[in-house]
Order: C-alpha cells, then sequence, then structure tokens
C-alpha cells in the first residue's frame, strides 16, 4: 500500500525542526524552574482522603495541606485538592510559593517579640527564646519554623488543634511580628534612641523611687 508523501515537502523537515527547537527550549526553561524551585524547602503537613457524594456513589480525593520556605526568613502555606495525591500535593505547593510572607528575626534565629495569633479556633502563642533553645513546637507548627529557617522558638496551641487551624493562626501570629527598625521608622525616631529608652527605663524607676 503506498503512503502519500506529507505536504510541505522541505517546509515540513524544517517544521519538524522547529518544533524540536521548541521542544529543546521547554525542556531548558522547566530545567531553569526546577534550579530556581531548588532553593525553597517544602514540608507536607497533613493530607486528607475526602469524599463527595455523588449519583451513583461516592467520589474520593485528596486534600493537602504543604508549607514552603527558604530558610531564611521567607515562608507560606497552601492548599490543593485533587484525584491523586502527587496532583493535590503540587497544587498545594505552588500556591504555597504564591502567598509567602517575609518574616523579620532578631539575630536571624527568632522572634523580635512575643506574639499571639487567632485564626478561627486556632489560637497559638510564639514566644522569643534565647540561643540553643530550638524549636519547642507541634507538628504544623514546627513545619512551618524550619521551612521559615528559624532556629529557636517556643510556640504553644492554645485551641483548636486541626492542621490547618493551627498553620492558619501561626502565619496570623507571624504576620503580626514586627522589628525595631519598622517601629522607629513608623515613629520617625532611630533604633538606637528607642533601645536606650529601654535601657534607661529601670534607671528612671529606680530615680522615682528614690
Amino acid at each position: 500500500m503506498a503512503y502519500a508523501p506529507r505536504s510541505g515537502g522541505e517546509g515540513g523537515g524544517d517544521g519538524g525542526r522547529e518544533r524540536r527547537g521548541r521542544r529543546r527550549d521547554g525542556d531548558n526553561n522547566n530545567r531553569q524552574d526546577r534550579q530556581d524551585g531548588d532553593e525553597l524547602k517544602d514540608k507536607l503537613v497533613t493530607i486528607n482522603r475526602v469524599a463527595k457524594v455523588v449519583k451513583g456513589g461516592r467520589r474520593f480525593s485528596f486534600a493537602a495541606l504543604v508549607v514552603v520556605g527558604d530558610e531564611k526568613g521567607r515562608v507560606g502555606w497552601g492548599a490543593g485538592k485533587a484525584r491523586e495525591v502527587p496532583e493535590a500535593i503540587r497544587k498545594a505547593t505552588e500556591r504555597a510559593k504564591r502567598t509567602m510572607i517575609r518574616v523579620p528575626m532578631r539575630e536571624g534565629r527568632t522572634l523580635h517579640h512575643d506574639v499571639i495569633g487567632e485564626f478561627g479556633a486556632g489560637r497559638v502563642l510564639l514566644r522569643a527564646a534565647p540561643a540553643g533553645t530550638g524549636i519547642i513546637a507541634g507538628g504544623p507548627m514546627r513545619a512551618v519554623f524550619e521551612t521559615l529557617g528559624m532556629g529557636d522558638v517556643v510556640a504553644k496551641c492554645m485551641g483548636s488543634a486541626n492542621p490547618h487551624n493551627m498553620v492558619k493562626a501561626t502565619f496570623a501570629a507571624l504576620g503580626r511580628c514586627t522589628s525595631p527598625r519598622s517601629v522607629a521608622a513608623r515613629r520617625g525616631k532611630k533604633v538606637a534612641d528607642m533601645l536606650g529608652q529601654k535601657k534607661d527605663a529601670p534607671e528612671a524607676t529606680e530615680a522615682a523611687n528614690g
């Protein structure tokens, strides 16, 4: 059986080379994306199997909760749902990368001050800690601090133990964290002046009592 030649002749060959070139360019772009993504660390917090009741039975899917950070002060969280576990994790990771926030840290290891975060029934307390304390926190909160790159912190869950509420409450607390530099800029003062006022406060109290 004879086959008719493809239309285009030499042009078809050029089209094939062009398509191969586009594929090579796509591979290079994907490789570059993977290199950029290697700088981020992601942790799977929890994954649940959920069911949707439809005509004829139940349809199962998976919901994943992921936190992503660069271990240098930036962190984000995301949730994804799909029929397969890998696809749910991929969706959650992509959403986490789009919602990353920067958290100010003292000496690059702990918080500047204590803070409380709330979300729904979730309520968490984050406290600054001296060097060498480590991360004292539960599973969902520990994942956030590890991807954030925080080395010393004490955290306590005082509300719902649901992983979603805990993670969201932790991010609500981190979003309220400030640094002396930002507070000084907001008040129109210098950082040294604010720290000096704190140091002189006990002396002023003793003088007033004396």
